[in-house]
């Protein structure tokens, strides 16, 4: 029976193969306490054979590429069928479920996650946008109760004041719409970067937030200062990029789209029914390598939200053990709502330059409880040996390969 569904599983693959250009499948094995599952490794998807919609682009640290869900999604899905994100991030997996006419799911205990994929399923129209913008009153006085003066300039800082003041008391109002929600979301996305198309001066890229005292240091040695950003102009602009590959056909459709959205933990997801979902694509927090409240402060701060208590409830593992147990608790509730026959895509990336196996420690939590393990596929670019699959050591850190274990529910 397992030697049928690897080899069905390695047709898939070869089926999948995207070019004629891509370097043949390297079937391996990896053997699990004692038990042994084969690994595939090729270039399955890249940025350039296959685009992804601009819709996506909203940055958020540590995300994959819309290509990884698509390629699961066209492969183990039909329209109609749901596809589910335990760990949703920017919401990357859903939205590309949702431009290939599936219904979809996404939890994230972080509430950032939610504003910035919940406003895309429902695209508000430019015009709606400006008018809006145009509405809200200004108001010279705001001040922030911290210091972002290393940030941004002084007549910026109170267009994001009157912008983050609106948000707020239209949500706490309960008159919030999908416009506001859209301007939250792009707002949001556009408060610090490295160009004239965000708020602040000069600064990381909007997927992490320097610190103010960091930020002071990048000043100075730049010989910088934060010089005046039209907000208006900075998110109607993000606004079309957006919505540039979008269609009315295409944004109706999205709005059709049977969508939950969850915030809470991955372990305990009620408002999902049992044997519902068909496949499942996610990539969990790797132990304590991303410090995702701390990257978010500003964010945060710019939404009214508690980085304090949202950082308590954020799984942010220090030991193997630990990620493991969390890990396992999270398995046994996929199992519930995945229904039979349904696929859960586990993507463990690479973490402590390939010192770290972690798909050797996801292998035995599927099987626990309850999955098949279809295999392993490592998306690789450029690689040149088989010997280079464990531990690959192109880059000097961070995430270097998709690194992905396939469970099926029989």
């Amino acid at each position: 029976m397992l030697q049928l569904t690897k080899q069905a599983f390695q047709q898939y693959l070869l089926k999948f193969r995207l070019n004629e250009n891509a370097v043949a499948t390297v079937k391996a094995h990896v053997s699990v306490n004692g038990k042994s599952f084969p690994v595939f490794v090729n270039e399955y998807w890249t940025a350039q054979q296959r685009q992804a919609n601009a819709l996506h682009e909203v940055s958020y640290r540590a995300c994959f590429k819309p290509q990884l869900p698509r390629f699961f999604i066209d492969l183990f899905t039909q329209p109609g069928d749901i596809v589910y994100d335990p760990f949703n991030g920017r919401g990357t997996t859903v939205i590309e479920a949702a431009l290939l006419g599936r219904n979809i799911v996404a939890n994230d205990v972080n509430p950032l996650s939610l504003m910035l994929s919940a406003p895309r399923i429902a695209i508000p129209n430019l015009k709606e946008l400006e008018r809006r913008l145009d509405d809200i009153r200004l108001d010279k006085k705001a001040k922030a109760e911290i210091d972002l003066s290393m940030f941004f300039e002084k007549q910026t800082l109170v267009e994001i004041i009157s912008l983050k003041n609106y948000l707020h008391q239209r949500l706490l109002s309960g008159k919030e719409d999908d416009v506001d929600r859209w301007l939250r979301m792009v707002a949001t996305n556009r408060l610090t970067g490295h160009s004239s198309g965000f708020f602040s001066v000069y600064t990381l890229p909007p997927n992490q937030a320097m610190s103010a005292d960091r930020q002071k240091k990048i000043n100075k040695t730049r010989k910088q200062k934060p010089e005046y950003r039209d907000t208006k102009k900075v998110i109607l602009k993000k606004s079309r990029i957006l919505m540039r590959d979008m269609d009315e056909g295409m944004v109706n459709r999205l709005r059709k789209t049977k969508a939950t959205f969850i915030n809470g933990d991955a372990t305990a997801t009620k408002q999902i029914k049992k044997n519902s979902v068909a496949l499942t694509v996610t990539s969990p927090p790797f132990l304590d390598v991303v410090q995702y409240a701390d990257d978010n402060w500003l964010r945060c701060w710019f939404n009214n939200i508690n980085i304090k208590e949202v950082a308590t409830r954020i799984t942010m593992s220090k030991t193997v053990e630990e990620w493991g147990a969390k890990m396992q608790q999270v398995f046994n509730e996929l199992y519930r709502v995945t229904k039979p026959g349904g696929i859960v895509a586990f993507e463990v990336g690479e973490v402590r330059g390939g010192k770290v196996k972690l798909e050797e420690l996801v292998v035995p939590l599927g099987l626990q409880a309850g999955f098949d393990c279809d295999g392993i596929i490592i998306n690789q670019q450029e690689f040149t040996k088989t010997a280079n699959i464990w531990g690959v050591n192109n880059n000097t850190s961070g995430t270097n390969s998709n690194r992905i274990v396939v469970f099926r529910k029989v």
